[in-house]
C-alpha cells in the first residue's frame, strides 16, 4: 500500500471503496453487496455477488463488461436470536445450464444460527460439490452484517421511541435505561471476532469493569461535524 502520500497510498486516500489504478490492466472485477433491512420483528438480509470481465478482454471490440457470475441470496433472520427462518437463492447469471439446480439445497440454511460458528456450518453444508462456491462465499460475507445489526437495531429502536414520545407530546420523556443483560448482549456478540474484541484484551476488560462504551471513531467524527456533544451517544443507542 505504501507510506501516506506515496503514489501507491494516494490510490487508497480517495473517498472510494476501491479506486481504479490507471497504470494496471484490469483482469477481473468481483463485487459483493449486502444490505440489511428491518422487517419487524426480524431482520431481512439481501446479498449479491457479481463477477465481471472488463470490456474488450474476451471479445475484441466489445464495449461492455462481461458478467460471468451473478448470484443473489435473501435470508430472514429472527431477532435477537439470529436464527434463519427463511432463505432463498437466485442465479441471475451463471456459466452452465445446470448451475441453478443447487439453489434449493440452500434451504438447509433454515434453522441455523447466523451467529458464532456459522462459517463452519456453511462450509460443512455447502462446501465443494455440495454447493456453489460463489454463493457460499457470499453467505460468509453476509453473516457479519447480521451481527452488525445488533447495534443498528438499538439505534433504530431508540429513534422510534423518541419519535413516538415527540408525537405524543411527552416533554418529560426519559430514554429507556438498558438492563445489564441488554448491555451484555450488545457487546458479547463481538467477542473474539477480532483483536480489539479479544476476550482477554484490554478493551473487553474495560467493558467488563463497567466502563461505558464510548462512541466509535466514525460516530465521534460525525457528531463533531454535526455539532453534537459526544455525551449524547448513549442516548442515541437506547432512546
Amino acid at each position: 500500500m505504501g507510506e501516506p502520500g506515496s503514489p501507491a497510498a494516494s490510490l487508497f486516500e480517495r473517498n472510494e471503496i476501491l479506486p481504479d489504478d490507471p497504470g494496471l490492466e484490469v483482469l477481473h472485477d468481483r463485487e459483493y453487496r449486502v444490505r440489511a433491512f428491518r422487517k419487524d420483528p426480524n431482520l431481512l438480509i439481501r446479498g449479491a455477488v457479481r463477477d465481471q470481465k472488463p470490456p474488450d478482454l474476451y471479445f475484441e471490440g466489445d464495449p461492455n463488461p462481461l458478467t460471468i457470475h451473478h448470484m443473489q441470496v435473501e435470508i430472514e433472520v429472527a431477532f435477537p436470536s439470529l436464527e434463519i427462518v427463511a432463505a432463498a437463492v437466485h442465479f441471475e447469471t451463471h456459466p452452465q445450464g445446470v448451475c441453478p439446480v443447487i439453489t434449493t439445497h440452500y434451504e438447509k440454511l433454515i434453522g441455523l444460527s447466523i451467529a458464532r460458528g456459522f462459517t463452519h456450518k456453511v462450509r460443512d453444508l455447502f462446501g465443494g460439490p455440495r454447493g456453489c462456491t460463489h454463493t457460499t462465499a457470499l453467505l460468509q460475507a453476509m453473516a457479519p452484517v447480521a451481527v452488525q445489526c445488533f447495534w443498528s437495531m438499538s439505534a433504530s429502536e431508540a429513534r422510534r421511541r423518541t419519535e413516538r414520545a415527540k408525537s405524543a407530546g411527552d416533554i418529560d420523556f426519559v430514554p429507556k435505561a438498558m438492563t445489564r443483560a441488554e448491555r451484555d448482549a450488545q457487546w458479547q456478540m463481538n467477542m473474539n471476532t477480532c483483536h480489539v474484541w479479544a476476550e482477554d484484551g484490554e478493551f473487553v476488560e474495560r467493558i467488563r469493569n463497567g466502563e461505558p462504551l464510548a462512541a466509535p471513531l466514525f460516530a465521534g467524527k460525525r457528531m463533531e461535524e454535526l455539532g453534537i456533544h459526544p455525551s449524547d451517544w448513549p442516548r442515541r443507542m437506547r432512546g
